[in-house]
């Protein structure tokens, strides 16, 4: 928000120059009616979205006919609704605007980016695990066309927007919607299995795990390498020093902290959603309580943020730093993971 203030005293300081001059004397009150209108539509634009209801948003998807919602249909059209919210929320998608005000916010921009990612590893999991029954099996054609869209480039602004591709994964989601809640398209289909789930979840295991320590890194550690360890015969390309200073630069303190929050924005909603379509695959593992663990972790991070700007002070000093914070309800959302996972192998 610093380069947009600093911009806005540039505008101000040249409008301030010509009237000096002898400018025209309606300059003065269009250019503070446009920095005015612009401050506006920033805090309008900054606010994040509000959490849905998964099943309630599958429901409208499917025009309101119960029996549409088969096996996985939630789980998709959840993943078709948290694509859309990037795209309609107010302001719309951020990442890749030109213009100001959005062109100067990076808050918004950076929680797109952590939604993004969970939505294109969800998409990769449909495509490649929940779809098809069997390593040899055919992918689905509408899944396939999506997972790539969804990994355009994402701040693409023209030739093509990073909008138009991903309204273009929806449409493909849409379609195989309709096919998969269609008896008379066996073809398409979502395979409600333990182990697809578990492989899900490892990748979202490791994002968190990756998130987790970028937030702690807010104040500085000094970290023992422990990339080889575990395995006598483990090799890696180029020697690293036994101890790793880590430190997140001051400058991309909040951006990782909002890329955080839309994370676990968008995995709440995942998670809820996986609840509904592998019921019956987490009761007989026993392993319900523990998704709901992780699901009230994550909401943990989605508190709201009192402070203008993201606080940055020591682990233990006067100040609080909202990085530490995140990163513990990271880090036991992630812990909580890795349980649900230990549950889904056992018989």
């Amino acid at each position: 928000m610093s380069s947009m203030v600093q911009w806005f005293q540039r505008l101000a300081d040249g409008l301030r120059d010509r009237l000096a001059a002898g400018g025209a004397w309606w300059a003065g009150p269009v250019a503070a009616a446009v920095l005015l209108l612009w401050l506006v539509l920033s805090v309008l634009w900054g606010g994040e979205p509000d959490p849905f209801d998964v099943q309630g948003a599958a429901l409208d998807r499917a025009g309101g006919r119960t029996e549409r919602l088969v096996v996985g249909y939630v789980t998709t059209a959840t993943l078709a609704r948290v694509a859309e919210t990037l795209l309609d929320k107010p302001g719309g998608y951020l990442s890749n605007d030109v213009m100001p005000p959005g062109v100067f916010m990076d808050n918004i921009p950076h929680w797109e980016f952590g939604v993004l990612v969970q939505v294109r590893d969800l998409a990769r999991a449909l495509r490649n695990d929940f779809s098809r029954s069997q390593t040899q099996s055919v992918e689905d054609p509408d899944l396939a066309a999506a997972e790539p869209l969804f990994n355009f480039d994402n701040d693409s602004w023209l030739f093509p927007p990073s909008e138009r591709k991903y309204r273009q994964a929806v449409g493909h989601l849409d379609r195989y919607l309709a096919r998969l809640a269609d008896p008379a398209q066996p073809t398409a289909q979502f395979f409600a299995r333990a182990d697809n789930l578990r492989d899900w979840l490892a990748v979202v295991e490791k994002r968190l795990g990756s998130l987790s320590q970028r937030l702690s890194a807010s104040v500085g550690q000094l970290r023992i390498n422990t990339d080889l360890a575990g395995d006598s015969a483990a090799r890696q390309s180029t020697r690293s020093a036994g101890e790793v200073v880590v430190k997140t630069p001051w400058l991309e303190i909040d951006d990782v902290f909002y890329e955080a929050r839309g994370t676990t924005w968008a995995l709440i909603h995942f998670l809820a959603a996986v609840e509904y379509d592998f019921h019956d695959v987490l009761v007989k593992k026993n392993a319900r309580v523990s998704l709901r663990q992780i699901i009230r972790e994550l909401e943990g991070a989605q508190r709201p943020v009192w402070s203008p700007v993201v606080l940055n002070g020591s682990g233990f000093g006067f100040v609080t730093n909202y990085s530490l914070i995140m990163a513990s309800y990271v880090s036991r959302a992630n812990a909580a993971v890795i349980d649900l996972r230990s549950l889904l192998e056992q018989g």
